[in-house]
């Protein structure tokens, strides 16, 4: 064995060992271990101690306001827990913004970790998208439904979301990487779907624009229509219904008629939001490319001339090996529990179950791959981006369109 081969055993055993304390004891592994053990890895090492002499002025602002942030973003978290008298991770407002909190939480602990500013300038933004997408559903604080009263609410719903978070800065990680690595001089099948994923956070970004604007107008239309149970239900619109519901009927005086319907398994309202901001989504990186005259990863590529590939992948391999064992516990063992306790069975086929379960499957799959068959790199990345795709679809798709007993989150 030559002693390129033995450097490179020693370090998947490496791996292999931080997969096991992860699962065991996340938190003291996101906390205490990664830092020693990520510190005595000699390629690791040098790479944080070559980054970390680079520190300057602006840096130290930016992760200062960032940690504010934080904390007034957590003061704020703690104050509606009191407030409601349970934790605020109920519906969809409350979920998502402490995801968006989450996510800045993981990104300042692997900051500290690996000493990389560009990381917050990929990561934070995402969080911003988030956060804003969260404010624009309704953030009044309701009562529980009787299903929700339970301790198992933070344990589990808390638990996912850190999992997530963790998940999300390996996005974050990998999105540096393509954006650095992928050739942008030409047309090929890498920038197409490097575009289209930097397209679905522009989508995101119409999302809130478009609702904020009909906001500021006070839109309001309401449409009253008889759903699969035989039940007369009124769907309040604060943005003009282009799909609604079978058989509707407005309420609203002066208000047009949607122009298609859903079938009855599809939430109209939500699925009218989607369709709004994928319109806003064109019209926004359509404006971006006339002004620009080049594509979005072209224009992101000159921030990451001087990132080092291996750093930035180790940053997005770390992420999973601390991130999945945590979700592992909220999004499956957790969420098992609580099923059994609030509807008498473990599983069920819900359509949030089962995307909790392709999630699952998916980062584990990452690491068989990464750990047995040695995808490092840009291969990792692509896998990073796709496992963010998952996450993202399960939060706004199957929340907002896909009717099922998690439709209340």
């Amino acid at each position: 064995m030559t002693e390129r081969e033995g450097d490179q055993s020693i370090e998947r055993a490496g791996y292999a060992r931080l997969l096991i304390i992860g699962y065991q004891r996340p938190v003291e592994l996101l906390v205490v271990c990664a830092p020693q053990y990520i510190e005595n890895q000699p390629r690791v090492g040098k790479l944080i101690k070559s980054h970390s002499s680079k520190k300057n002025i602006w840096e130290t602002i930016a992760i200062l306001i960032t940690i504010g942030g934080f904390i007034t973003h957590l003061g704020y978290f703690i104050t509606r827990w009191i407030a409601s008298h349970h934790a605020p991770v109920s519906n969809l407002f409350e979920f998502t913004t402490f995801f968006g909190l989450a996510l800045v939480g993981a990104f300042l602990v692997l900051y500290f970790i690996f000493k990389i500013p560009l990381l917050g300038l990929f990561t934070l933004p995402i969080a911003l998208l988030i956060i804003a997408y969260a404010s624009m559903f309704p953030n009044e604080i309701s009562p529980l439904i009787p299903s929700l009263k339970s301790h198992w609410l933070y344990i589990h719903v808390t638990t996912v979301s850190i999992g997530q978070a963790i998940l999300a800065v390996s996005f974050a990680a990998g999105l540096i990487y393509l954006v650095k690595s992928v050739n942008q001089s030409k047309q090929s099948k890498e920038t197409f779907w490097l575009e289209f994923v930097l397209f679905c956070l522009v989508c995101t970004f119409g999302f809130i624009l478009v609702s904020t604007s009909f906001s500021a107008t006070n839109y309001h239309n309401s449409i009253e229509w008889t759903d699969k149970n035989g039940e007369e239900t009124v769907l309040d619109y604060s943005i003009p219904p282009l799909f609604g519901p079978p058989n509707g009927k407005v309420q609203t005086e002066n208000r047009l008629d949607p122009i298609m319907t859903t079938p009855a398994v599809i939430n109209a309202k939500k699925f009218n939001t989607v369709i709004w901001s994928l319109i806003a989504g064109i019209i926004l990186y359509g404006l971006f490319r006339l002004i620009f005259r080049k594509r979005i990863g072209a224009a992101l590529q000159p921030l990451t001339k001087h990132v080092n590939f291996t750093l930035v992948d180790e940053i997005g391999y770390r992420s999973i090996t601390i991130g999945f064992p945590v979700f592992t516990l909220g999004g499956l063992i957790f969420a098992m529990i609580w099923a059994q306790i609030a509807w008498d069975r473990f599983w069920g086929w819900d359509p949030k179950e089962v995307w909790a379960l392709v999630t699952w499957l998916f980062y584990a799959a990452y690491l068989h791959l990464r750990l047995s068959k040695g995808w490092a790199g840009e291969k990792s990345a692509w896998l990073a981006v796709i496992g963010f795709a998952i996450i993202m679809f399960n939060l706004i798709f199957v929340n907002l369109v896909i009717a099922g007993l998690h439709s209340y989150a």
